[in-house]
């Protein structure tokens, strides 16, 4: 045999070895679970003791371990089995954990994916991020320290995201000479606890991380535990595909498969239930019924498919159907609604702001929202409902949510792929809140849009315009209101039907309940774009002259309207020019500390970046910038007769 012959015959087997490991795990079930508790509980040295025991961690892993074991100063024979995951460097220099780490581990029974989250309360939502898919929570607990803060927040936090089992890990003890009254002590304390808080079981085990006592087998030192080793525990636990197989079926729309003319499906991950071809299914929002007609996979056509499985199913008829929407169950379909009262854990430094738009991502839908104030916030650690006006870094609230449209939901205790979302800031992109929906709330069933005969756009013809909002927007004494007023009266004397909204007048009336704070600027805008709206909806042009100092804002009044017919005109005013202006006198008091919260002084302005119109007022005088305004606005005019 040559050499490139048992090099062939080597690769073969190789390949066979890799498809017999394959096939030997390709059918196991899949259990997610999470690790949490206080800071050096020994999460992430369990961790590592799990994939040692489990046998998934390499010789060169194992050397490399046994190295770095030693030069942090691990003593003697034994491995620093945290090291396995503690992968920061920030981490294995404080020796804490600060970031989500994900392992995977399988056993003859079972394959797994753990996540250790941190235990510092200030990281408290990367612990959520960890818990957001979990099926099982293993909570440690210091076996010196007892049932700490930090122990009752990631307890409360899994029980609110709906985890199903939680494993009470009482670590180290072999630090306590393996006690059984230090071990039953604890075990009280805690479900004192848990029954406050609704959690009405648990699992309880006596381990050592270090010394591997009842991890992987049973110990010698606790003969006093007749229960499971912490492996068996997780064996043996129930999945969750196991259980939304049992519930209705729901299957939200991630794309729509269209290869060719001939073949158009609906792609997506089955959330809860089963299906097979000839089951009769509902579209949601819209609620048109059809039937499916196919289940098809890569791996050819199934005669049924359940939940946890990623297919394309095709229906009997020509239905709409897109990205967003809810294939489900024709009898038994989930709700839709626009308003709820839902449970937020706040992951942004910077604070909720009530009435602000922020997008809300629910399984494949994404709409636009705003979160009103707080009912209020919950204190962990008493379970006192807490009365604030906003939630900052990991708080937890509860607050009612509106949508621009409705969104098909299920409450999260129900199920969490249609009751889970997250809110993300409109400027930043980043997440800032994740929210469970509770129900909706009973107005939103109650409330429904009247169809009108007599459109906007007929508004619009009647009157020979088109309906539009023109935004004025700048510092105060920058000049918006003068004009504004200005291109009112060229509108007028052009016969065209105006209404000028200006800032201080509103506030005399629809809006004089609202002070200057960043939260009621925000209600203030939305209030008055609301008013523009329903004016161009009855086809006028309508003029308002706000500082609307938040970008967030102007763009969510922007959104109300259809495309194009808000017209943002920046009226450029250096602070300084504004300033010394100061017709009003306002300036004067807000450098006096006696107006909070002024535009400029002590409150942010956020210019626009793409106005429509730009008005220079150091270099354009009043009445040129209104002319051309109303010259712009009439050169790109488009009635509908």
């Amino acid at each position: 045999m040559t050499v490139q012959e048992s090099s062939y015959r080597v690769d073969a087997l190789i390949a066979e070895d890799i498809d017999a490991y394959l096939a030997l795990h390709q059918n196991k079930s899949l259990l997610r679970f999470i690790t949490c508790g206080s800071v050096d509980d020994g999460k992430s040295t369990l961790i590592g003791r799990l994939l040692y025991d489990s046998k998934m961690i390499f010789e060169d892993q194992l050397a490399s371990l046994e190295a770095d074991s030693r030069r942090v100063g691990t003593q003697g024979a034994n491995i620093d089995f945290a090291l396995l995951v503690d992968g920061l460097a920030a981490e294995r220099e404080q020796g804490i954990t600060i970031d989500v780490a994900y392992r995977f581990f399988a056993t003859e029974k079972r394959k797994f994916i753990v996540a250790d989250t941190p235990g510092h309360e200030q990281y408290t939502r990367n612990m959520v991020t960890g818990a957001s898919t979990a099926d099982a929570a293993v909570i440690l607990i210091d076996a010196r320290k007892g049932v700490l803060t930090q122990t009752r927040r990631h307890s409360y936090l899994a029980h609110l995201l709906g985890i199903r089992h939680l494993i009470l890990a009482v670590n180290k003890m072999d630090l306590v000479a393996y006690d059984q009254g230090v071990f039953d002590d604890i075990v009280a304390d805690y479900r004192a606890f848990a029954d406050s808080i609704g959690i009405g079981d648990f699992t309880a085990i006596p381990i050592s991380g270090l010394a591997g006592d009842n991890i992987a087998a049973p110990s010698d030192h606790t003969d006093w535990y007749a229960g499971r080793t912490l492996m068996e525990t997780l064996e043996t636990l129930e999945v969750a595909t196991a259980v939304e197989s049992d519930r209705p079926f729901r299957m939200p729309v991630q794309w729509v498969n269209r290869p060719d003319l001939d073949f158009r499906g609906f792609s997506g991950l089955i959330a809860s239930g089963t299906i097979a071809p000839g089951d009769d299914v509902r579209i949601l929002p819209s609620g048109r019924t059809t039937r499916v007609k196919r289940i098809v996979t890569m791996d050819g056509d199934l005669d049924r498919a359940g939940a946890g499985q990623s297919v394309t199913i095709t229906l009997a008829d020509e239905i709409d159907c897109s990205r967003g929407d809810v294939i489900a169950a024709a009898d038994d379909p989930p709700q839709a609604a626009d308003q709820f009262e839902a449970t937020l854990v706040w992951m942004a430094s910077e604070e909720l702001l009530p009435g602000r738009g922020y997008w809300l991502k629910l399984g494949t839908q994404t709409v636009s929202a705003t979160v009103q104030q707080p009912k209020y916030a919950i204190d962990v650690n008493t379970l006192a409902e807490l009365s604030q006006k906003t939630l900052g870094l990991n708080d937890i609230g509860v607050a009612e949510v509106y949508t621009d449209r409705d969104v098909v939901f299920e409450p999260y205790d129900t199920n969490r792929e249609l009751g889970g979302f997250i809110l993300i800031d409109k400027v930043t992109n980043a997440t800032v809140a994740a929210g469970m929906l509770h129900f909706a709330l009973r107005r939103s069933q109650n409330v429904h849009w009247q169809a009108l005969e007599v459109t906007r756009e007929a508004h619009a013809g009647q009157k020979h315009q088109r309906a539009r909002v023109l935004w004025f927007t700048g510092f105060s004494g920058s000049g918006k209101s003068t004009i504004a007023n200005m291109v009112e009266k060229r509108l007028f004397a052009l016969g065209r039907h105006s209404f000028l909204l200006d800032g201080d007048n509103i506030r005399h009336g629809l809006n004089k309940d609202l002070g200057f704070t960043e939260q009621d600027r925000i209600e203030n805008i939305r209030r008055v774009g609301e008013v523009a709206k329903l004016m161009t909806d009855a086809g006028l042009i309508v003029l308002t002259a706000f500082i609307s100092p938040f970008q967030a804002e102007r763009r969510m009044v922007r959104s109300m309207l259809p495309e194009g017919d808000f017209v943002e005109i920046f009226v450029d005013t250096p602070l300084q020019v504004a300033e010394a202006r100061d017709v009003k006198g306002l300036y004067r008091k807000a450098r006096a500390g006696e107006l909070k919260n002024f535009t400029g002084i002590d409150s942010p302005y956020e210019a626009p970046e793409t106005p429509e119109i730009h008005i220079d007022t150091t270099k354009e005088s009043p009445e040129d910038a209104a002319e051309r305004i109303v010259k712009a606005i009439l050169d790109d005019w488009s009635p509908t007769l």
